[in-house]
């Protein structure tokens, strides 16, 4: 393993860039100046940045740095496909402890070069500095967009149709069963050490041989994922919806407000409403959920429909259409309609399986809550 300090801020950023050329017309100077230069002569400029936090966002006892540089790409580059525009260029910044090596960002660096090879997005700069307290992750993503085909959160209308693409929930299952096999695995941990001092207080040698010998193969420790690997997949590599995007695109659709799911479909919904000021329903029986899904959550002894009303980090787009394209939303593979905008004054409602009506709550993630 390579010490970082050996190669410094510009070898690494050289080591982990050298290769990296531009694909897009708009990248006129990428890595390497003190400034990237891009040119959008006659497209509006989309621009978007997230920051991921270690023991906020992501947990490295369970993502390893290929899927994190893979997952800290595509949850920036569907905020692009979110104001229905195309992702060109990619800017990143991270702050690092000794306990990386430079073999860790290789890792990292390839799992964001995949994201952005699949969407065709030039790596243009970036920052790297140190870190007292763990992994920081900061990504901007620039975009275009034609002027008229911009989509924002604010022009959904009575009547339109409310749609989703994929299914929901299904991350954050995924989540809490990395969650259970990671309390499982340090429940086992923490008794062995309490056996272990115990038998060292004792001065019992041959059990203190036996159970460090448990703990060595606690090292091996394989967690129970059998028949739920598509929850790990969209917990650990969620895909940025373009495909569909391109799909609304080639039908002559254009949303009339859109954004994807990323704190929970309530918490989008209210966004949407509170902008467009209008109110929604939606059906609970409409409501895409796969049966990993569903299983888990029995498993859990949750209600799947609040999973999939308040589970982050889906990154499906939510997407409101006029009611003339409903036979054109029907076409698409993928998207379900799952209610209908409403005047404001009639309120953000679900609508039961069972036909009753319950005010729409906007619980999804919330970082900065205590």
């Amino acid at each position: 393993m390579t010490d970082i300090s050996k190669l410094g801020e510009f070898g690494l950023i050289k080591h982990l860039t050298k290769d990296i050329l531009p694909q897009n017309s708009s990248t006129l100077k990428g890595v390497g100046d003190d400034c990237a230069v891009l040119s959008y002569p006659d497209k509006q400029v989309l621009v978007t940045t997230d920051m991921l936090m270690e023991g906020v966002h992501f947990d490295l006892t369970y993502i390893d740095m290929q899927h994190l540089g893979y997952k800290s790409a595509m949850v920036n580059i569907s905020d692009i496909f979110a104001m229905n525009g195309t992702p060109r260029q990619m800017i990143v910044s991270i702050a690092l402890s000794k306990r990386f090596k430079v073999e860790d960002l290789e890792q990292f660096y390839a799992g964001l070069r995949m994201a952005c090879d699949k969407w065709g997005i030039d790596i243009v700069g970036g920052d790297t500095t140190s870190s007292y307290t763990g992994l920081a992750i900061s990504i901007t993503c620039i975009g275009e967009a034609n002027a008229d085909e911009v989509t924002y959160r604010n022009g959904a209308h009575d009547t339109d149709l409310i749609c989703v693409s994929g299914d929901l929930g299904a991350a954050y299952m995924g989540l809490q069963l990395l969650e259970r096999e990671k309390s499982v695995y340090y429940q086992q941990l923490d008794e062995l050490q309490k056996k272990i001092a115990k038998a060292k207080a004792e001065g019992d040698t041959a059990k203190l041989n036996t159970l460090n010998a448990q703990r060595s193969s606690l090292n091996d420790f394989q967690p129970d994922f059998a028949g739920k690997e598509y929850l790990l997949q969209r917990q650990l590599k969620p895909e940025a919806r373009g495909d569909i995007i391109q799909k609304l695109r080639e039908a002559n659709i254009h949303p009339t407000s859109m954004m994807d799911i990323s704190d929970g479909l309530s918490s989008e919904l209210h966004h949407i409403c509170e902008q467009s000021g209008v109110g929604c329903r939606i059906y609970e029986k409409n409501l895409p959920i796969d049966y990993q899904t569903a299983v888990m959550a029995e498993e859990l002894n949750m209600n799947v429909t609040t999973c999939a009303l308040n589970g982050g980090e889906d990154y499906e787009l939510l997407f409101t259409v006029p009611i003339g394209d409903h036979e054109k939303i029907e076409m698409i593979d993928d998207v379900k309609l799952i209610g209908h905008i409403t005047r404001k004054e009639l309120g953000m409602m679900l609508i039961s399986r069972d036909n009753q009506e319950f005010e729409l709550q906007a619980q999804g993630w919330n970082p900065l809550k205590s």
